[in-house]
């Protein structure tokens, strides 16, 4: 989409960049920067920093970065024209309509059009007589009429095309139910030729899975209790253009408005609707997955705290470990509650009552201490190998903390009720922590001495040319800085002179901005650029190469360029036909004048 460089520059201009990072990131002016959080990846200390000069940001832990639509093309999960719709769309400017293929958005808009519909239709069947066996479950587990249209619950016909034939009716094809998942294909027994299509859910009490901006992505279908044929307890959506199950979690579109202080992750669907009926409406859950990073960052935009509230069981109690070792890094405290009599959150609050589950809240234990509990499993402390077995175990867990105070208090804690001398637990502890500290400068030194070099590294050809690659990023870096030596740079490099791919496309565009006369900004890179491209390109833009004599810096790294250039040529003729070795040698000559 050709959008005019005037268009871009007002949307840019309404939407400064500090203001459209506000809701995610919590920002610290430092100088004349902002520094916070990166909100793509967990870190305690911020190296997210925000450059309100030029309107870009760049994370020096992760490598993101770029302008204002970078940022909500991430952020938000889309692809550059629909970030700078929704940029558009915030601050009232209208978009030219033609010259540009958007077929992708096409498909992802009729599959929130199908998920909708599909919705209703659920719904729909669930409240009328014909879904009377899903609504008196729903209601057997407790839910209130208004709790179910709430969270729109449905229930999926136990038909094969129920849905098929509906969505059919409003104009949908098979191809779009396809890729919005809510069918699935077969081929026949008797001809693998003839393929017959079906409804996915079948007899399902249906979930609805719901964005944070409030658009249905996909569904999550539960069997009936007894139901032996069902196939599974729970049937989720699969991956789809609009649906990513390790990026999102059931209930956040509701939770995202009363999660400022805390956030409660329980383990199910059922357990974030009763918790939500009960008044705690900051509930939520991970969606037919463990518990993940992006999950993770998610939380970390719009809460300070995370309860963990797994299933007692032990596929509870491991699924909490794993969240507990996810979140430690994203700067929130991380706080657990140990549920009694084996029951799960929505069993609890049906016994109990809020009242009581919010006492069992408020006395949720840190996440240090909860592993100090649990550690003593299949232990006998009575015993002193048992004790002696117990408190090596606690030395290592107490020696994960980095805080001085926390290891302090529990190491005085287990010498009180063990009866073991404080000097003994404390040296016991740094020793654990020498031993890691040692682990882990080792890694970090061998890293140095055998580096490992990344496939998805933004520019995997740096090991290649490393010399060509660092002074094609210097070139890059001085010309986005001075834009006004872009003329001169042009008659001495060629974009076909760069030797990595990734710095020749980004060059090609700098040229092309001096032939159009077009204003070198970051985001006329956003289309031809991928995300993490556009970090790299950021952080060229923003580093300090092109401070001091710039234009001396400019004219020796061209010549480097132009020097690898020809060494590489030099090579590439150990393998040439005499006639193809003579035209490279008048090349090289012509290279090398131009570079003198």
């Amino acid at each position: 989409m050709a959008i005019p460089e005037e268009i871009i520059n007002e949307i840019k201009y309404k939407n400064d960049i500090e203001s459209v990072m506000a809701p995610y990131v919590s920002l610290k002016r430092r100088g004349k920067n902002l520094v916070g959080l990166c909100p793509f990846h967990n870190e305690k200390t911020p190296s997210f920093t925000v450059y309100p000069e030029n309107g870009s940001f760049y994370c020096f832990g992760c490598g993101v970065g770029g302008d204002v639509f970078s940022f909500v093309r991430q952020i938000e999960n889309l692809d550059y024209i629909d970030a700078i719709k929704l940029l558009a769309e915030r601050s009232g400017v209208t978009l030219p309509q033609d010259g540009y293929d958007d077929s992708m958005q096409k498909l992802k808009n009729t599959v929130f059009e199908i998920n909708r519909e599909t919705a209703k239709f659920y719904h729909t069947y669930l409240m009328s007589p014909q879904g009377k066996w899903a609504f008196d479950y729903l209601v057997g587990r407790g839910l209130s009429i208004a709790t179910i249209k709430h969270f729109g619950l449905g229930a999926a016909p136990n038909s094969s095309n129920s849905l098929i034939n509906h969505l059919k009716g409003l104009g949908y094809s098979i191809s779009d139910m396809i890729q919005a998942n809510v069918i699935g294909r077969g081929t026949s027994a008797y001809n693998s030729q003839q393929e017959y299509y079906y409804d996915r859910f079948r007899k399902r009490v249906m979930f609805p899975i719901i964005n944070i901006r409030g658009r249905v992505i996909g569904f999550s279908g539960r069997a009936m209790p007894g139901d032996d044929k069902a196939g599974g307890k729970y049937v989720n959506t699969s991956d789809t253009p609009v649906y990513k199950k390790s990026d999102n979690l059931f209930g956040m579109n509701f939770a995202k408005n009363h999660c400022d202080e805390r956030v409660i992750l329980v383990e199910g669907n059922m357990d974030v609707i009763s918790l939500h009926q009960a008044g705690f409406e900051n509930a939520v859950a991970a969606l037919g997955t463990a518990f993940t990073d992006e999950q993770a960052k998610l939380l970390s935009r719009y809460t300070k705290e995370i309860v963990l509230l797994m299933d007692s069981d032990a596929a509870g109690q491991k699924a909490m470990k794993r969240a507990g070792a996810i979140l430690q890094n994203t700067g929130l405290d991380i706080r657990v509650v140990l549920l009694p009599d084996g029951k799960d959150p929505d069993e609890y609050i049906k016994k109990n009552g809020a009242a009581r589950f919010k006492a069992l809240l408020e006395g949720a234990v840190s996440e240090i201490e909860y592993k100090l509990l649990t550690a003593v499993e299949g232990i006998d402390t009575n015993s002193d190998d048992g004790r002696l077995q117990y408190l090596a175990r606690a030395a290592e867990i107490i020696a994960e903390s980095n805080d001085i105070m926390t290891r302090d208090l529990y190491i005085g804690r287990l010498c009180d009720k063990y009866g073991v001398s404080r000097a003994a637990m404390e040296t016991k502890v740094a020793d654990i922590r020498k031993n890691k500290i040692k682990q882990r400068e080792k890694q970090e030194l061998d890293e140095i001495i055998h580096p490992k070099f990344d496939r998805g590294d933004v520019n995997p050809e740096r090991r290649l040319y490393p010399a060509a690659t660092a002074a094609e990023e210097t070139v890059i870096a001085v010309l986005l800085q001075h834009p006004d030596y872009l003329k001169r740079a042009i008659e001495d490099l060629k974009p076909e002179n760069m030797m990595t791919e990734l710095n020749r496309r980004i060059y090609k565009r700098l040229c092309e901005c001096e032939q159009s006369g077009r204003n070198i900004d970051l985001s006329y890179f956003g289309e031809i650029l991928t995300p993490s491209e556009m970090g790299y390109l950021s952080s060229l833009i923003n580093s300090e190469k092109g401070d001091k004599n710039a234009f001396i810096v400019l004219k020796d790294s061209i010549k480097v360029i132009l020097d690898e250039g020809v060494k590489k040529q030099t090579s590439d003729t150990k393998n040439m036909s005499i006639d193809d070795w003579a035209e490279n040698i008048q090349k090289i000559i012509e290279a090398k004048k131009k570079g003198n």
